[in-house]
């Protein structure tokens, strides 16, 4: 599998893992100073998609560094 279909899949499957906790623990919501903001589905879509694709990177570059470091030992 190519890395990019791999870093797709880790991106879906992050912005999956958002929408799941969005529906565990439903709106969440923001107070500071006398104002209120809600976090709606979109926000928390985005931010598993980047921590599935984050989490892909650091795995890759993982795999890199090991094969660097397996080809310095021969």
């Amino acid at each position: 599998m190519k890395d990019s279909t791999k870093a797709g899949v880790a991106t879906v499957v992050g912005a999956g893992a958002g929408a799941a906790t969005y529906s565990t623990f439903g709106g969440v919501g923001i107070a500071a100073t006398g104002t209120a903001v809600g976090i709606t589905l979109g926000p928390f879509i985005a931010i598993g998609a980047g921590v599935g694709l984050t989490g892909y990177g650091i795995y890759w570059l993982g795999k890199q560094m090991g094969k660097k470091n397996k080809n310095n030992n021969i």
